[in-house]
């Protein structure tokens, strides 16, 4: 891993990685079942992640101590990140304009 690559960045990369693997493997494979698989997967570590502490003072988990809080920043940082991906809009959308 070069210096300039963060945790993140590798993870995204590996997830990418592994996406492209896996239909490159199985030639019948739908896409939409990879992607759907991966995001199942990227959903259930995320919310591992951010499992509060258990000190029902603790600052640092208070953010994120119920499962609604945990929903709505996954809702909110997913929205983040699709809005920011370079596939959000798609020549090919039903709502771009064509001349």
């Amino acid at each position: 891993m070069d210096e300039d690559d963060s945790v993140y960045d590798e993870a995204a990369r590996e997830a990418v990685e592994l996406g492209n693997r896996i239909a490159n493997d199985d030639p019948e494979a739908d896409i939409w079942d990879v992607a759907d698989g991966l995001l199942a997967g990227a959903i259930q570590y995320w919310l591992f992640s951010r499992q509060p502490c258990g000190d029902p003072r603790c600052e640092d988990c208070a953010p994120l101590s119920t499962a609604e809080a945990r929903l709505a920043e996954l809702l909110q940082t997913t929205e983040e990140l699709a809005s920011g991906s370079e596939y959000f809009h798609s020549p090919t959308d039903s709502n771009v304009g064509r001349a």
